[in-house]
C-alpha cells in the first residue's frame, strides 16, 4: 500500500478490512482534536489507539502494538512519537509532520497562555496559594512515576543495581547525561545474557531519505542562525535538544534532566519556579515535556517558548522518521537492546533522586504532608493526574 511520496513502504500491507488512509487535512484535524483532550501522560497512547485502530480503522492492532514498542525503546515523549509514527505509516513524512504538529499544537498554545498568566499573576494571593499547594503534590507525582517506571523496567537484581547507582550518582551532583551513558555501559555489561528480539526482514523497509535530509538541513540552518543572532536562544535550543535525545522511557524521563540543567547547572530559575512549571504541565494537554515551553517563555517570552518547544520535540520527530523503518533490525543487535534496558533502569533512580530534591525545596507542614500523601495514594490507585492536580488547586485556594 503506498503511503505517500516521501516513503514507499514502512511496514507490510495492512488487512483489507482497514479503511483508506485519511486525507492530509483529516489527519491533521484528527490529531489536533485529540491533542486538545490528551491528558494523562502515557495514557494518551490509549487515546491514539482508540482513534486510529478502533474508531477509524486506519491501522490494525498488531501494527499499532509494534509502533508502541518502538516508541518505548527510543528517547522522547511516547505519545508524540506515536502520533508521528501513525502519520508516517499513513502518509509518509508529510503525514508524520501533520500528525506531529496537530497533536503538539494545543499543548503549546495552552502552556504559553498559562505561562503568560503565571508571569503576570503569580503574586496574587490566591495564585500563590494554589502553586504552593501544587508544589507539594509534584513530589507525589514524581515518586509515583518512579514506582511506575520501576514496575515496568526493573525485573532483576541487575536493574536494581543500575537504578540505585543512578540515584546515588545524581544525588552527588553527577550530570544526568553522564549517568545515562554509564547506565548504557552497565546494561551491556550486566545484561549480557539477555536475548534480543529477532530481526525483521529488511525487505519491508524501503525509505526515501531526501525529505528527511531536507528537514534536518532546514533545522541545522535555523540553529546556525540562532547561534549568529542570539547566543542565549541558541543555548536554550541546544539544551532542549540534548534533553530530548537522552529522555529514554517517555516524556517524564525529561524531568530530572531538565531540572538539573535549568536549575542546578545554568541557574535560569529557582527550583520552586520550575516546580510551578511542572504543575502547569500536569494540567496542560500533552506530554509533561511541554514544561520546556514554560521555561522558554519565562526566560525569553514568546520567542523563547517557540524555540524551546521546537527543540525539545525535534529529536524525537527525526528519530521516528529516520529510524523507525529500521528499528526492528537495530533492536535485534544484542548490545543495543541491553544498553537501552540499562538506560530505562537508570531513570528509576533519577526520578527517585528528583523526588527527594523537590521535597527538600518545599516548606513542609502537617497540611502539605497530608495532602501529598493523599495525592500519592490517589495516583497509586490510578486516578488521572489532572484530576489530582485540579482538586489540589481548589483545596489550596480555599484552605491554605
Amino acid at each position: 500500500m503506498p503511503i505517500g511520496g516521501d516513503i514507499t513502504q514502512v511496514i507490510s500491507e495492512p488487512a483489507r478490512s482497514l479503511s483508506r488512509p485519511p486525507s492530509p487535512f483529516k489527519l491533521f484535524y484528527s490529531f489536533l482534536l485529540l491533542g486538545v483532550t490528551a491528558f494523562g501522560g502515557p495514557a494518551m497512547v490509549a487515546y491514539i489507539r482508540r482513534m486510529v485502530v478502533e474508531k477509524n480503522r486506519w491501522l490494525d492492532a498488531a501494527s499499532f502494538s509494534q509502533l508502541v514498542a518502538f516508541c518505548q525503546m527510543v528517547p522522547g515523549a511516547t505519545a508524540m512519537q506515536a502520533s508521528t509514527f501513525v502519520g508516517l505509516k499513513l502518509r509518509g513524512v508529510s503525514g508524520a509532520a501533520l500528525s506531529f504538529i496537530g497533536f503538539a499544537l494545543p499543548s503549546f498554545v495552552v502552556m504559553t497562555v498559562l505561562a503568560a498568566l503565571y508571569v503576570h499573576n503569580k503574586n496574587i494571593p490566591a495564585v500563590t496559594s494554589a502553586f504552593n499547594g501544587l508544589q507539594a503534590i509534584i513530589v507525589s507525582i514524581v515518586a509515583n512515576a518512579a514506582i511506575t517506571f520501576g514496575r515496568s523496567y526493573i525485573r532483576n537484581w541487575q536493574g536494581v543495581v543500575i537504578a540505585l547507582a543512578a540515584a546515588v550518582l545524581f544525588g552527588f551532583g553527577i550530570s544526568p547525561f553522564l549517568v545515562i551513558l554509564l547506565a548504557a555501559a552497565a546494561g551491556i555489561a550486566l545484561f549480557w545474557r539477555q536475548p534480543a528480539p529477532p530481526a525483521t526482514p529488511s525487505g519491508q523497509h524501503l525509505v526515501t531519505l531526501k525529505p528527511v535530509l531536507i528537514i534536518i538541513a532546514s533545522f541545522v540552518a535555523g540553529f546556525l542562525a540562532l547561534f549568529l543572532i542570539d547566543k542565549k536562544l541558541f543555548d536554550l535550543a541546544a539544551l532542549m535538544l540534548r534533553i530530548d535525545l537522552f529522555a529514554f522511557g517517555g516524556g517524564f524521563a525529561s524531568v530530572p534532566l531538565m531540572f538539573n540543567e535549568v536549575v542546578n547547572v545554568n541557574h535560569w530559575m529557582d527550583g520552586r519556579t520550575f516546580l510551578d512549571g511542572i504543575a502547569l504541565g500536569q494540567i496542560t494537554p500533552g506530554p509533561i515535556v511541554i514544561t520546556a515551553t514554560f521555561v522558554g517563555y519565562l526566560l525569553y517570552g514568546l520567542l523563547g517558548a517557540v524555540v524551546a518547544t521546537i527543540s525539545v520535540f525535534l529529536p524525537s520527530f527525526l528519530i521516528v522518521i529516520g529510524v523507525a523503518p529500521y528499528f526492528d533490525r537495530l533492536n535485534s543487535f544484542p548490545n543495543f537492546h541491553r544498553a537501552v534496558t540499562g538506560i530505562l533502569c537508570s531513570f528509576v533512580g533519577l526520578l527517585l533522586s528528583v523526588a527527594v530534591l523537590f521535597a527538600l525545596k518545599i516548606p513542609w507542614d502537617p497540611w502539605r504532608i497530608a495532602i501529598a500523601g493523599v495525592a500519592f495514594v490517589a495516583l497509586f490507585l490510578k486516578v488521572e493526574i489532572y484530576w489530582v492536580v485540579l482538586a489540589r488547586i481548589v483545596a489550596s485556594v480555599f484552605l491554605l
